[in-house]
């Protein structure tokens, strides 16, 4: 088995979009693809099997063709919540499944390599996560989540304290992987109309 038929995907789309006016940022055109097109377009081929953590109706989502799957815990808690209902998903469909990959919908040009090489970083280090990190910044939605975090996590969403997940990430037992972003940063995340803008350069050199 390859290393990305043994590993499931969630890509995280229950964000708010506050800064983006609301409603779902990864429905936004990037140079004729939506956003989340590209995400999907990208995080695919590194997954046996793909997922979607969205709340709200699943119809809007309904052209990717993926499995849509909300929060487990109500009142958007965030990031660390998506991962949650990713494990859970996985853990009752896929048993035999050990890792979990996570990815922004919001975030068009990650690499392509992504999952394949966390994997090996989490092998090589004995780790039960691994995560993305470019020009020495760590990007923990782009993480591989070893499927034993499950409880741990779920405990840490019980007890009401939230923690961000760039802190949460760093209080575990983690490897992190350095990206090149020599050309331009591959985890460049789109939060604003702006960050829209500065992308579509970026978006022409993609293929």
């Amino acid at each position: 088995m390859s290393i990305s038929q043994s590993v499931v995907g969630v890509i995280l789309a229950g964000g708010l979009a506050k800064r983006m006016g609301g409603g779902d940022k990864c429905l936004l055109p990037l140079a004729g693809k939506t956003l989340l097109q590209r995400t999907v377009e990208r995080a695919q081929p590194q997954v046996g099997l793909l997922l979607l953590n969205a709340n709200g109706s699943s119809l809007r989502f309904a052209r990717t063709r993926l499995p849509v799957i909300p929060d487990v815990f109500p009142n958007n808690l965030g990031p660390l919540a998506g991962i949650h209902a990713g494990l859970k998903r996985m853990h009752d469909d896929n048993p035999d499944a050990e890792w979990l990959a996570s990815f922004a919908s919001d975030t068009p040009f990650f690499p392509t390599d992504l999952v394949e090489r966390l994997r090996g970083a989490a092998a090589a280090s004995n780790s039960l996560l691994a995560v993305a990190a470019s020009k020495n910044r760590t990007h923990p939605i782009f993480s591989l989540w070893h499927a034993s975090l499950l409880e741990k996590i779920e405990e840490q969403l019980q007890s009401g304290d939230i923690p961000r997940l760039q802190d949460w990430v760093k209080q575990q037992k983690m490897v992190q992987v350095e990206f090149a972003a020599d050309a331009f940063d591959p985890f460049l995340n789109i939060n604003t109309p702006q960050d829209l803008y500065a992308a579509e350069p970026i978006a022409a050199l993609i293929k």
